[in-house]
């Protein structure tokens, strides 16, 4: 065993018991603070859910009323003239919104053009280069009642077009 895969399998035990015993050493009830940060992040988790269906809700309706694929023929004449495969945009509309949507099309369009493939290697750069921009707005920002997020929206979805953009460049630069 390397010491990097040692490293990995103690950290956080180390680190557990060095704060269970920092705690004691500092006279912190560690399993009464511990209880209460649980009741804590539980009624957080409860407090998310209404946001979370409406976030699924809307996602869903938007696939099953053929809205996605109408926007999807409509930019097929774009995509060719710029040399980007129409499959790959379902990916990009969906991961701003689904962590768990994207990751589910990457693993579809991997396992329909292969791993090696433009498309496979297009899907994978831009999963890891976009981030779930409307799902940690809705989750964080709710959680901590915030309201007005509309400069943080425009940032997180500017940064996801970017990641969008930097990933078809760089692999048709890379791999096209």
């Amino acid at each position: 065993m390397g010491f990097l895969a040692a490293v990995s399998i103690w950290l956080i035990p180390i680190l557990i018991a060095f704060i269970l015993m920092y705690g004691t050493y500092k006279q912190v009830a560690t399993y009464e603070v511990f209880v209460e940060g649980a009741k804590e992040g539980f009624q957080m988790a409860i407090s998310i859910i209404p946001y979370l269906v409406g976030m699924l809700v809307a996602i869903s309706v938007f696939r099953a009323s053929g809205a996605m694929d109408f926007l999807i023929d409509l930019l097929k004449p774009i995509l060719q003239v710029v040399g980007v495969p129409p499959e790959v945009v379902p990916l990009a509309m969906i991961r701003p919104i689904s962590g768990t949507g994207a990751l589910g099309m990457t693993s579809d369009l991997i396992a329909t053009f292969g791993p090696d493939s433009f498309i496979g290697r297009l899907a994978s750069t831009m999963q890891g280069s976009t981030d779930t921009t409307l799902y940690v707005l809705t989750v964080y920002f709710g959680a901590v009642g915030i309201k007005k997020m509309g400069d943080a929206l425009n940032v997180g979805l500017l940064a996801d077009v970017v990641g969008i953009v930097a990933s078809i460049i760089i692999v048709t630069i890379v791999f096209g």
